[in-house]
């Protein structure tokens, strides 16, 4: 299911050797080293300094072994689900989440209905935010996930290519450090904000992001607006180390604990719901239908 050269690449990124790596894999080290060759090649990309001392990560290696180790341990676990699948004889709803996709608001509805569907079962699987995960987890709803609990406008929607289920409007925030001269507030204005770095989603990731990032550059420039392309822990780390204000939503009060969700004295929310397949099973029907019961 994924490129087994990822595989060899990750032993010799642990055993940085060519002739450690050979030996782990019972290969020989001619073997190892085209492997890792073609992998650069075909990602265009190099993965190893090569120095008399041995091999050391490139940034882009260092990137790559990473994200290599969640790749692989995915797939497997895909497989395994599969696997499970087939001898499964329950109905299950599989259920993504993660820090920024937390499944908690969307058990709390499923609790007022689920004695009405005693044959629904639930499963968390928990996946972590990257921007390619974004795009094949929510392009290929009904794979190894049913539906994810997020936020989502038409324009997301058409851009993942699948559908969404709003079940609430949540307001848009601000995250800070707990040690940001901010973090006493319990309640923002667009003053606050002045002199600050704001960091917002890009522009057409969501027409009511955009609103708000239009109403900041007409009327309170002196907002400085940093763009970012998803939402990870990363971002929220950035925001932490950084000192920098991060758009956020209410639903995130939990995802990093040195970081601080403030309400701010204007108009903006967005649209939080469930987002599934464009062509759902019946399985998944029924339990939007279950949900839809409590709206």
């Amino acid at each position: 299911m994924y490129n087994l050269q990822l595989e060899t690449f990750i032993v010799v990124a642990d055993m940085g050797s060519f002739n450690k790596a050979a030996e782990a894999l019972y290969i020989t080290p001619p073997a190892v080293t085209k492997q890792i060759n073609l992998l650069e090649k075909d990602l265009g990309l190099k993965l190893f300094n090569r120095t008399h001392r041995g091999l050391a990560l490139t940034e882009a290696g260092k990137s790559l072994y990473r994200d290599s180790k969640y790749i692989i341990q995915y797939c497997k676990e895909s497989v395994e689900r599969a696997r499970k699948a087939m001898e499964e004889k329950d109905n299950i709803i599989r259920i993504g989440t993660s820090p920024m996709t937390p499944a908690g608001p969307l058990m709390q509805i499923w609790a007022k209905v689920q004695k009405d569907y005693p044959d629904i079962k639930l499963q968390m699987i928990p996946y972590m935010n990257s921007l390619e995960n974004a795009r094949e987890i929510l392009k290929n709803l009904g794979e190894n996930i049913d539906v994810v609990g997020g936020i989502f406008d038409e324009t997301m929607l058409k851009l993942r290519q699948c559908s969404g289920l709003e079940l609430s409007r949540q307001r848009i925030c601000c995250a800070v450090s707990v040690n940001h001269r901010l973090a006493e507030k319990e309640m923002l204005t667009f003053q606050d904000l002045y002199g600050e770095n704001f960091l917002m989603m890009h522009r057409g990731w969501s027409n009511y992001v955009d609103e708000l990032r239009d109403d900041i550059w007409k009327n309170h420039p002196q907002i400085n607006v940093i763009d970012f392309d998803v939402y990870s822990v990363d971002i929220f780390n950035q925001c932490e180390n950084s000192n920098d204000i991060l758009m956020a939503v209410e639903n995130w009060k939990e995802v990093h604990p040195l970081l601080k969700v403030i309400p701010v004295e204007w108009k903006y929310t967005i649209p939080y719901g469930i987002l599934y397949s464009q062509e759902p099973s019946a399985l998944v029907k029924r339990f939007l239908k279950g949900i839809q019961k409590t709206l």
